[in-house]
């Protein structure tokens, strides 16, 4: 079974940074290096949108809102996914969830964290 845990969220001011990250366990041996992994947020009204994900072969995507201000990297021999989150902006203001699954095409569809609040302050 699957278990993912957020870390790092927390209150900044517009323009500062955060950095969180995701400890991630139960996947099976043959797909130790077979998965894709992301993060998606959701503020209260708004729809969910994906914010980065990285494949198993390092092909990385951002959404557009966070292009060129949010970094994903991931440590596959520590099970560890991270996002390093520079100049944040109100609209950053989200709970934003760690998630895996085999596809980066079916990220959405995989397994959840239970998530991380960020607030950012104007």
């Amino acid at each position: 079974q699957a278990q993912l845990m957020e870390s790092g969220g927390g209150s900044v001011q517009s323009g500062g940074s955060l950095r969180l990250s995701c400890a991630h366990s139960g996947i099976a041996r043959l797909l130790v290096n077979n998965y894709c992994m992301g993060w998606f947020r959701q503020a209260p009204g708004k729809e969910r949108e994906l914010v980065a994900s990285i494949g198993d072969d390092g092909t990385i995507t951002y959404g557009d809102s966070v292009k060129g201000r949010f970094i994903i990297s991931q440590d596959k021999g520590k099970m560890k996914l991270d996002l390093q989150m520079n100049d944040l902006k109100p609209e950053d203001t989200a709970m934003y969830y760690c998630v895996r699954a085999l596809s980066c095409t079916t990220l959405s569809y995989g397994y959840w964290g239970r998530g991380t609040q960020v607030t950012v302050s104007s």
